[in-house]
């Protein structure tokens, strides 16, 4: 069982680690980790995430499915906001589950590495001086290269 869900509202973690958790019949492990929106610079008074209906999911999707053909998964999921947040707030979630904790631990960091560099959302930090797009950052763009 993989789920998708791209949102604006709020998440609890924890009923969704608990309501996946549940349905992992078989699994030994189940991997979980939740983003939030942190101020790296100082004085980030929120944060746009946009993104494409209907694309991203599919791109989510796509990615998904390909840690099913790498890593022996009984499930996933990801969930990730858009809209506006403010520091703090949860962004995305992922959760992954098998029969032995290395492929969930490998199949999590697989799929949190394409969240940050390739799926398909535009970011912008909001300031107190003023707005600017997200770039691309160098070590996000080699934690790829392992997978």
């Amino acid at each position: 069982m993989s789920e998708v869900r791209v949102q604006p509202e709020s998440f609890d973690a924890g009923a969704e680690l608990n309501r996946f958790s549940a349905s992992q019949a078989g699994a030994g492990a189940v991997v979980s980790f939740t983003g939030v929106v942190r101020d790296v610079a100082g004085g980030l008074e929120a944060m746009e995430i946009e993104h494409y209906p209907g694309m991203t999911e599919k791109a989510i999707t796509g990615i998904v499915e390909e840690a099913g053909r790498r890593w022996p998964l009984t499930g996933a999921l990801v969930i990730h906001r858009h809209g506006r947040l403010e520091p703090g707030a949860q962004i995305m979630m992922v959760a992954t589950a098998s029969a032995h904790r290395a492929a969930a631990f490998e199949a999590a960091e697989f799929l949190m590495d394409y969240l940050k560099s390739r799926a398909p959302f535009w970011k912008k930090e909001l300031t107190r001086d003023g707005a600017g797009w997200v770039a691309a950052v160098e070590a996000d763009e080699n934690a790829l290269k392992r997978w």
